[in-house]
């Protein structure tokens, strides 16, 4: 059955009983990943580029934080570009495609929330050089792995080890430094050993 990315989808795992994530858990996550960003680059974040959009819910919690910030989502959803693309700035587009897209300079900011798991490895290999290239401060890749414990929409959803989700990061030139926050290939040498984690495990 092929997966439809509609407002029946949304309205389940974004707004009703099933909602995954409560508004607050979603400002708490934006607060965290604009914070990092700003401490490495050292000034206030001015893009943000968010990989897999959805209905551009970040950019909702970004503008009373960071105003002046110019936001771009991209996001594969008929439904979601149809609906917010002119409001929330959304265009059409995919993790896999996102060289294609040709969005030129790197961003401040690059989210990728709650993608990665539902691609395949291929789709994964395809875009996550772009992701690196497009990244300039910090990228936020929350993803779910095998060993966590996991509530919300299952259908397919590719259950990994973490470990290959590390290795595939630090191999495209990210290094973690914070939950779900991946340092630049850009910037991975200006930061010292100790504000750096130790991905590979």
């Amino acid at each position: 059955m092929t997966k439809e990315y509609d407002l029946q989808y949304f309205d389940r795992w974004y707004r009703g009983r099933d909602r995954v994530h409560t508004r607050g858990e979603v400002r708490r996550k934006i607060m965290l990943a604009v914070a990092t960003a700003e401490y490495f680059l050292r000034r206030p974040i001015k893009t943000v580029l968010d990989v897999g959009a959805g209905e551009g819910a970040w950019l909702t919690h970004l503008r009373p934080v960071r105003r002046n910030a110019a936001y771009l989502g991209i996001e594969p959803s008929d439904y979601a570009v149809e609906t917010f693309g002119a409001t929330r700035n959304l265009r059409k587009g995919s993790f896999a495609r996102l060289a294609a897209l040709r969005l030129g300079r790197p961003f401040d900011l690059v989210v990728c929330s709650d993608v990665l798991h539902y691609l395949s490895k291929r789709e994964i290999g395809e875009g996550i050089g772009e992701l690196a290239r497009l990244t300039g401060g910090v990228a936020y890749i929350e993803v779910l792995t095998e060993e966590d414990s996991i509530i919300g929409d299952l259908h397919g959803l590719n259950r990994r080890p973490a470990a290959w989700y590390r290795r595939r990061f630090e191999r495209a030139g990210f290094r973690w430094v914070a939950p779900y926050l991946w340092l630049s290939p850009a910037l991975r040498d200006e930061a010292s050993e100790l504000e750096m984690a130790e991905a590979s495990r």
